[in-house]
């Protein structure tokens, strides 16, 4: 059976470190929602990143912030699928999974969310020419200043062009395919940032949700909390 509790609206597909998860995060995914007309967004921490540097906290541990810092939106969901299993994270492989019957099956549109920089760099990732074939991709660009074709490797301009669309109606239409995009109020806050400033012994407050940083301090753990 095909998971339960959000319809068959397009679902939101967030992957991350999440290292620690901050504002920055919860305000893109909560964004994408009204921009792309998304019936719920799923969070997926990722257990071993591949294109990033070892996390500084355990998986387990990142998978608890993601869960305390969404459990007051009813329209986030967290996966924890990617914590449990012993292989690398990956996106086309996380997303054939989703696409399984006894998951979202191969009819509900799936939405990848990305930001622009990530955008750019897919093709380093694994297997990212399968992508489009399980997901639509969304990707994130400051007020303004919207993705420009023309400013990406030629790789992924030739396999993308075509497939830009302008309307949410779009991506509830089919399941995959397309790549869309929207505009995010610019927050600077990066997790790298978010470290340091724990490690110094300075104030994070508003910079992510209180009962993450509760669970930091709780646990120990980044240096100085």
């Amino acid at each position: 059976m095909p998971d339960e509790g959000s319809g068959d609206g397009p679902l939101g597909i967030f992957g991350g470190t999440f290292d620690p998860v901050h504002y920055g995060h919860l305000r893109l995914a909560e964004e994408a929602v009204g921009a792309l007309a998304l019936s719920a967004i799923r969070w997926l921490p990722a257990g071993q990143p591949r294109l990033r540097d070892a996390p500084r906290v355990t998986a387990s541990q990142r998978l608890a912030m993601v869960r305390l810092a969404t459990a007051d939106n009813p329209l986030f969901e967290v996966d924890e699928s990617e914590v449990t299993v012993a292989q690398p994270s990956r996106t086309v492989p996380t997303l054939e999974r989703l696409r399984s019957p006894e998951h979202c099956g191969g009819r509900r549109p799936l939405v990848l969310l990305l930001g622009a920089d990530a955008f750019a760099g897919l093709p380093g990732w694994h297997r990212w020419q399968s992508l489009l074939a399980l997901a639509h991709l969304a990707v994130a660009h400051r007020p303004g200043y919207p993705l420009d074709p023309a400013q990406l490797p030629p790789a992924l301009a030739a396999h993308c062009r075509d497939r830009f669309c302008s309307s949410p109606a779009e991506l509830a239409a089919s399941p995959a395919g397309l790549v869309a995009t929207f505009a995010m109020t610019q927050l600077a806050i990066s997790a790298t940032r978010v470290r340091q400033l724990l490690a110094n012994g300075e104030s994070v407050r508003y910079l992510l949700p209180d009962p993450v940083i509760a669970y930091i301090r709780r646990h120990r753990l980044y240096p100085h909390c």
